[in-house]
């Protein structure tokens, strides 16, 4: 039997506390869709999640992106200063500005700094050449704040930044906050992640520069 709904309910009409009133319910009470909303919210936060990647990615001009409002669009990576489309766009868009470091130079494997849209990007899909999937663990909140846990994995069977490819797993969790306008486009985007899990598994492999400086054979080439 349902039990009594009494929080609004999300996504129906009439069946908020004053609306249930007085009203003879086929099953003893009214219906509870905590739920199945649930199920819903987890269903859209995976569609929009992945379609706002896809757009991010792929899709250079901003009015064509459908997911978000261009012009109050705003992003953030671990509690940074929150950027612009234009803003990402010159830090090279894509992998630069969700690998943002305060490392030191000397101390980064991949260096946000150097790389431009198109290198970033040759370099992680040459090191995933089967892609670096994203799953959505637990939806914590549903719209119009969406909360949610992920996990971005793949095989290193291709090389990175001189490093060999070593076939093996290499994955990150985070956590992401996307919100939401009346119009459901998103207009604020913020992860949390250490970027140290993802590239620390790229890193693993024997780098060409050192076996080069170790090889007699390879020295004299």
């Amino acid at each position: 039997m349902a039990s009594p709904n009494t929080a609004a309910e999300k996504y129906r009409s009439y069946l908020n506390e004053d609306d249930i009133k007085n009203i003879k319910w086929r099953f003893g009470s009214p219906p509870n869709y905590d739920a199945v909303n649930k199920l819903f919210e987890e269903g859209r936060t995976k569609n929009l999640v992945k379609t706002w990647e896809m757009e991010m990615f792929n899709k250079v001009n901003f009015d064509d992106y459908k997911t978000i409002d261009p012009v109050k669009y705003r992003f953030s990576l671990n509690g940074r200063k929150e950027l612009t489309l234009e803003e990402k766009r010159k830090l090279g868009g894509g992998y630069n500005s969700l690998l943002q470091t305060s490392l030191p130079e000397k101390f980064r494997c991949f260096n946000p700094s150097e790389e431009t849209d198109d290198s970033s990007h040759r370099a992680f899909t040459t090191a995933f050449p089967r892609g670096f999937a994203l799953e959505i663990l637990q939806v914590y909140a549903g719209p119009p704040v969406i909360v949610y846990k992920f996990r971005h994995w793949g095989f290193m069977e291709g090389p990175f930044k001189g490093h060999s490819p070593t076939g093996e797993m290499v994955e990150f969790f985070g956590v992401a906050i996307y919100e939401l306008d009346e119009h459901s486009k998103i207009v604020k985007v913020e992860f949390f992640y250490d970027r140290g899990e993802l590239l620390g598994g790229l890193v693993k492999g024997a780098n060409s520069d050192d076996i080069s400086s170790s090889c007699p054979f390879l020295n004299n080439t």
